[in-house]
């Protein structure tokens, strides 16, 4: 009888156990089963060099959302997919910038929003802003490619 005791006792902290890592596994891959409360947004940049699938998106400094994913289009523009809460009512004249956090940190999406006509999910923001190429910068400088006018 003392064995078969045991034996519950072992199982039922086995079961404990395989919950917790699941229930670890959700919270960690922020997985939903019952709806969504979120909707996505896309944004078509020149260029969205070091923006990736998990970057931030921020407004006045307040992480609002996540990027979804980045792919190029047939006419070789990124397409970045923003997931913001259906809470963030934003308007169709927003700005999304390409923005570094630090002199070489991590790269995120800023939007501004304006203040027009409320955006409709799957909407696509028109008004960009690629982030500054600083080593193009520094490569036209060191060429003499930047014209420097005195007057």
């Amino acid at each position: 009888m003392k064995n078969r005791s045991i034996e519950f006792l072992v199982g039922s902290f086995v079961l404990f156990g395989l919950a917790a890592v699941l229930y670890l596994a959700i919270q960690v891959g922020s997985a939903r089963f019952f709806g969504s409360d979120s909707y996505t947004v896309t944004a078509r940049f020149s260029s969205a060099s070091g923006v990736n699938p998990g970057s931030r998106v921020e407004i006045a400094g307040v992480r609002v959302g996540t990027v979804k994913d980045v792919v190029l289009d047939e006419f070789f523009d990124a397409i970045v997919t923003l997931e913001l809460p259906n809470s963030l009512e934003l308007d169709e004249d927003t700005i999304a910038s390409v923005k570094t956090a630090g002199l070489i940190g991590d790269r995120f999406i800023d939007l501004s929003p304006g203040g027009g006509f409320p955006m409709e999910p799957g909407y696509e923001i028109v008004d960009t802003e690629s982030a500054l190429d600083i080593e193009s910068l520094i490569s036209r400088f060191a060429l003499g490619g930047i014209d420097e006018k005195a007057e």
